[in-house]
């Protein structure tokens, strides 16, 4: 058996017991580095209730490497329950930009949903969604094939 002294032992435990606080220091700041969807609003608001609602800090979940914010827990659930039918379909990211190969942040104000997806857009009315619904199908297939170009956040 190894003979160990007490500096042995003391020095052993604060280098891992300082492991494990750089472990804990490093989970924490990862969390705080994940992107906030949507600017906060609640994704699961425009299905139910018809329009944007701010979620609420406390009622959150993370999902494909960004926080998204509820307003309700229930509407917590229902995302947790089908995360890619509630989720905007391009992100934080214009679908009417990204159609014309342009990366513009979205205004969560400025929404459309179709086909049961939702859509995000960068300005509103006839800019947004009234710009993108008037070749809806086309229109969905160009942002669709420009989704390569959106950052690697989304």
């Amino acid at each position: 058996m190894a003979n160990t002294s007490r500096r042995d032992v003391i020095h052993g435990s604060l280098v891992w017991g300082g492991g494990f606080a750089l472990a804990a220091a490093s989970r924490s700041t990862a969390a705080a580095e994940v992107p906030l969807a949507i600017q906060g609003y609640d994704a699961v608001a425009y299905f139910t209730d018809g329009k944007p609602v701010r979620g609420l800090p406390e009622i959150s979940y993370e999902w494909d490497e960004s926080l998204y914010r509820f307003s309700t827990a229930g509407h917590r659930e229902l995302f947790i329950s089908d995360p890619v039918h509630y989720a905007p379909q391009f992100g934080n990211y214009c679908a009417m930009a990204l159609a014309n190969g342009e990366i513009v942040a979205a205004n969560p104000e400025n929404w459309l949903i179709s086909d049961s997806k939702l859509y995000i857009f960068g300005k509103s009315a006839p800019m947004g969604p009234a710009l993108f619904q008037r070749d809806l199908a086309a229109n969905v297939i160009k942002a669709n094939q420009n989704r390569l170009m959106l950052p690697k956040d989304q």
